[in-house]
């Protein structure tokens, strides 16, 4: 990573943190090269307000904006990085440090800018979502940004993650949405992706871990590429968007004591108790829950709570309902429900074995979700969100 983003990661969520003493800001950073003007006096000519000017090494920059928080404005020019707007919303900042940008960052942004609304527990918070182009991801995304999040739609599905986000920001509302292409796979790329989430937000408040992927067979059927791909999604990209996000956090909570992050695993029943012919995922799933209490012992003397919530079938989703490539197919080609000849038998079968008689949907999760970012007494769950498929012992 360059010298220059490194410091604005060492920068950014800290302001952010400091001027959110009272309540929780939101923003944005537009790097120096990004800057239509590098004058500050310029700058505050377009944005009609002062700016409050720093210049210097990190420490002394943040000792700085420390010492003079009350009196600092909306926006903060730092010399030879960059332009930062801070307010009560994100609304309020985007459409004047647009008007300051070299060009746009991709994102169509909306006309309105929206009035405060009532703060709901998830207003202003930052929230990254894996895998949120379609299925639970998708529906994650949607709830969330309703509860007045500001959300990151992260995803390889390009075409998918920035409709939604277009779609999200065209309701008038105060919070934002933002797609940033990101594969899970590649550590640098779920970096990368942070970093982007820094300059459009300001900071990462919640990584929610869902990208996951299932590949069905028996043991002589399932190949050793097919149980890698398995593998590298759902195991190696947990531990990648950990990697990513912890320093972040870190640095956020070391300049505000009241604040906590979190990191939160969408794991599966199946990693909970073994799944016939279906060894891969849920091989990979048990592992995600070994991660999450690991991490959950190193983290929590930061303030990261690091929990999992294992959803039972989502049969409306993509991941069960797609005509070609769903469990449903996959699972009937397999013979993994014996006796049935047809995707209607195979559904059948394992809506019977819900005790509350249907799979999981998405506000399901999302009470599991909200209620884990609530609290701040437990870390390192694995929370079954099952209607009774799966209870702990």
């Amino acid at each position: 990573m360059e010298q220059k983003q490194q410091q604005i990661l060492d920068l950014i969520p800290a302001i952010r943190m400091i001027i959110s003493s009272n309540s929780l800001k939101s923003g944005s950073f537009v790097p120096l090269d990004q800057l239509s003007e590098t004058d500050a006096e310029k700058i505050t000519v377009r944005l009609g307000r002062s700016i409050s000017v720093f210049r210097g090494a990190p420490k002394q920059i943040l000792e700085k904006v420390e010492a003079t928080r009350g009196e600092i404005g909306e926006y903060l020019f730092i010399e030879e990085l960059g332009l930062l707007g801070l307010s009560s919303n994100k609304s309020k900042v985007e459409q004047k440090l647009a008007t300051v940008r070299k060009e746009s960052r991709g994102a169509e942004l909306p006309e309105h800018v929206a009035t405060p609304q009532i703060k709901k527990p998830l207003y202003n918070k930052v929230v990254a979502i894996t895998g949120a182009a379609m299925g639970y991801g998708e529906g994650i995304a949607r709830q969330l940004f309703g509860e007045g999040a500001n959300v990151v739609i992260m995803d390889i599905n390009e075409e998918a993650g920035r409709a939604l986000s277009v779609e999200l920001n065209r309701q008038i509302s105060p919070n934002r949405a933002w797609f940033v292409k990101a594969d899970v796979t590649s550590l640098e790329s779920m970096k990368e992706a942070v970093y982007e989430t820094v300059l459009e937000f300001s900071g990462l408040d919640v990584m929610i871990s869902n990208a996951g992927v299932l590949k069905a067979g028996s043991i002589e059927d399932l190949e050793p590429d097919e149980f890698d791909f398995v593998t590298r999604v759902n195991y190696y990209g947990y531990y990648n968007c950990v990697k990513a996000v912890v320093p972040v956090m870190k640095l956020q909570n070391r300049f505000s004591t009241r604040n906590f992050g979190d990191i939160i695993q969408i794991n599966s029943k199946s990693g909970l108790e073994g799944s016939k012919k279906n060894f891969a995922y849920a091989g990979s799933k048990f592992a995600g829950v070994g991660l999450t209490q690991s991490f959950a012992l190193e983290l929590l003397g930061d303030r990261i709570k690091v929990n999992a919530i294992c959803p039972g079938n989502y049969f409306e989703g993509p991941l069960w309902s797609d005509p070609k490539k769903g469990l449903f197919v996959q699972y009937l080609n397999a013979g993994k429900v014996p006796g049935a000849l047809t995707i209607e038998d195979v559904k059948r079968h394992y809506e019977s074995m819900v005790p509350a008689g249907r799979g999981c949907r998405v506000e399901d999760v999302i009470k599991a979700i909200k209620y884990v970012i609530d609290q701040e007494y437990e870390t390192g769950q694995a929370i079954p969100v099952t209607g009774g498929q799966v209870m702990l012992s």
